[in-house]
């Protein structure tokens, strides 16, 4: 049976006078889901993001959100909530004061928001003024906001952007609940990272157009070949190993930006070679104590795909 869909969007396309910022996007997010959307400045995720947030409109194609038609009109589809660009808060006003202030203005109570600012962490700033928030914070306090609608679609904009380790992992624990409990999350973030660790499927745009749409684990599948770092209990007896392993290759120490380890080997290889690399390594005796891609498989998808279609950087994204 066909999982029910959060968003299904086909044919979508946006102009902005003479530029397309997006040229037939085609769409899917299952309910529950953590959707990452990835791509370049200028790819057209931002735009994208305001389609599904109700700020913009789409000049043709079908758009459909949590089971319901998007007509051509301005305005939030009942059960999303999000941000783009950031959270619009008022500095003037403390934590509580801006969660009450947008609750005010929904015509919702403010019951449940110091709820929401103890799931985001900011219960011990709940009466701060935002002013002096930092980045981070303020992105916890915009996602406190969205929480206090109960969403059942949930759109963020970098929302891990100005996080410390601890925020990030914070954020995460938080998303990965929302997720469990059925909501379906779209997720745009620069931070591979992030997208690999809470994402089940992600969506790469390039100059408007989606070029990869599916699992994280099929993008690691037809990543090809990757360069791995391998520390070992033995560096020699490894390399001599790596040398005489079929279609595996030993690069120089200067591939692992320009730092020169002498215990850790780098080689490139598909995963049916460095299967292969291990079982000769273990059979060889030796100790494996790091085996680590260079650059994650989604990252080095991502460059890959968006190689041809990435022109210079623009300014702006879309």
């Amino acid at each position: 049976m066909r999982e029910p869909l959060a968003v299904r969007a086909r044919g979508i396309r946006k102009f902005f006078g003479e530029v397309v910022a997006l040229d037939g996007v085609d769409l899917d997010i299952a309910e529950g889901q953590v959707h990452g959307l990835i791509g370049p400045n200028g790819a057209g995720k931002t735009t994208l993001l305001g389609l599904l947030l109700g700020l913009a409109q789409a000049d043709d194609g079908d758009l459909e959100i949590l089971g319901s038609p998007v007509r051509r009109a301005l305005a939030l589809p009942h059960g999303v909530a999000g941000f783009v660009d950031g959270p619009g808060l008022y500095p003037s006003l403390t934590a509580r004061q801006n969660l009450a202030e947008l609750a005010r203005l929904r015509g919702d109570g403010a019951d449940g928001i110091g709820d929401v600012l103890a799931q985001v962490g900011l219960s011990d700033v709940a009466d701060d003024r935002v002013r002096g928030f930092s980045l981070g914070m303020r992105q916890r306090l915009g996602l406190a906001a969205a929480l206090l609608t109960k969403p059942r679609l949930l759109v963020l904009d970098e929302p891990a952007n100005g996080l410390d380790p601890a925020g990030t992992r914070h954020v995460h624990r938080v998303l990965t609940e929302l997720a469990t409990g059925g909501v379906s999350i779209v997720l745009s973030s620069h931070r591979m990272d992030d997208l690999a660790t809470l994402c089940s499927e992600v969506t790469i745009l390039a100059t408007g157009r989606v070029v990869f749409s599916g699992p994280v684990s099929q993008l690691a599948a037809d990543s090809g070949e990757l360069d791995y770092r391998l520390r070992t209990s033995d560096p020699a007896t490894a390399r001599q190993v790596a040398a005489e392993t079929p279609e595996l290759r030993v690069l120089p120490g200067e591939n692992l930006l320009d730092r020169r380890d002498a215990e850790v080997l780098v080689v490139r290889a598909a995963v049916p070679a460095l299967d292969d690399l291990i079982t000769r390594l273990v059979g060889a005796g030796v100790g494996v104590r790091e085996l680590a891609p260079v650059v994650a498989p989604l990252e080095a998808a991502f460059l890959d795909l968006t190689a041809a279609a990435n022109g210079p950087s623009a300014e702006e994204d879309l």
